[in-house]
């Protein structure tokens, strides 16, 4: 069974951890405990290699790469994170394995490891095109060669359109899921009463969001914001926003929990599907405030498949696996369901 993520710690050493330290002046002298603001944040020690991405924050120096690397991969899929919480599920990539074997046309192929990169969209075109990224000290060789490489791309329409002119994509990818809008994120309990967005600068929250790298869902958040309650209202509202905090790793799903857990903003702001998947992981931690009319500002994602692909069979099988049951899996994990339409419609990438 594939799990959740694999931390490769013994291969890093700019994986950083939360820490108290105790500092002793001498005997006559009280021993003093210092709490950390945050976790250490090592040096990276190597040389950085221009034009690869590169992920040194602390919140995971190895962030969703589920498998084994260093193992032949039986199928590799690289995807935006947002939907993590359902592709790498006992429904989706803990399921495929045995589906396979039940079924005469795919029982011989070994697929025990399944490898599934799940970061920001830019983050996916970027260690494609570049051909690597590096992780602390250690940079994972993303090519054919090494086998690291995707068999599938999934995303949006700009992402896939970038791989397709590059030449990664087939030309045409297959819609399979669809947001239901943002929500608001706050601390357990919701201490500044925050019930929707005009609260958010009343009270003086500080707001966490996607990082500036993440551009596009940073203006989608902006136009849905401005039509829900104007421009001026909207403006006070992301006026208190935290741009950055010590080891900021530049991840959504990473981030923004992770500010609002250890104080560096008060609520924050992404889909509404994320935010119900951190307050179903962390209870003690996290509520979800719904944002009245957010609904109408979902989002789709697409299935790309590789042109001449390392693992045509596995891909295919996948495909069909996938698609089989995603549109009844997705809505268990509060993403909207699709209509007959929309569910597996064509997209063209050129």
């Amino acid at each position: 069974m594939i799990t959740r993520r694999v931390f490769l710690r013994s291969a890093l050493s700019a994986v950083a951890v939360g820490s108290q330290q105790t500092e002793t002046a001498g005997a006559a002298e009280q021993t003093t405990v210092q709490r950390s603001p945050g976790p250490l944040v090592w040096p990276v020690v190597t040389r950085q290699q221009p034009g690869i991405p590169s992920i040194d924050g602390h919140t995971d120096t190895v962030p969703d790469i589920v498998g084994k690397i260093g193992t032949p991969a039986s199928l590799v899929i690289f995807t935006e994170g947002n939907h993590l919480m359902v592709l790498l599920s006992e429904d989706i990539v803990g399921a495929f394995p045995s589906w396979a074997k039940s079924q005469s046309q795919y029982a011989d192929l070994d697929l025990e490891n399944v490898v599934v990169v799940t970061v920001p969209q830019p983050l996916v075109v970027q260690m494609i095109r570049s051909g690597g990224i590096a992780l602390g000290n250690l940079t994972l060789d993303v090519s054919r060669k090494s086998g690291f490489y995707p068999d599938i791309v999934m995303g949006g329409l700009d992402p896939l359109q970038q791989l397709r002119k590059w030449g990664v994509l087939e030309s045409q990818a297959r819609f399979f899921s669809k947001n239901r809008g943002p929500a608001l994120l706050v601390r357990k309990g919701n201490p500044l009463g925050i019930h929707g967005l005009i609260d958010v600068a009343r009270s003086g929250a500080r707001l966490a969001q996607s990082d500036v790298a993440e551009a596009g869902s940073r203006a989608r958040y902006r136009a849905a914001v401005d039509e829900l309650i104007g421009k001026s209202a909207a403006d006070a509202f992301f006026a208190t926003e935290v741009e950055h905090f010590p080891g900021r790793i530049g991840i959504t799903h990473r981030d923004v929990p992770e500010m609002i857990a250890r104080g560096y903003a008060d609520v924050g702001i992404t889909q509404y599907h994320l935010i119900s998947y951190w307050t179903r992981i962390f209870p003690n931690h996290f509520e979800l405030v719904p944002i009245a009319g957010g609904e109408r500002f979902f989002v789709k994602i697409a299935f790309g498949r590789v042109i001449d692909p390392l693992r045509p069979r596995a891909l295919k099988a996948f495909e069909e696996f996938f698609f089989s049951r995603a549109r009844d899996v997705y809505p268990r994990y509060d993403l909207a369901r699709m209509s007959d339409e929309e569910y597996g419609a064509a997209l063209a990438l050129e």
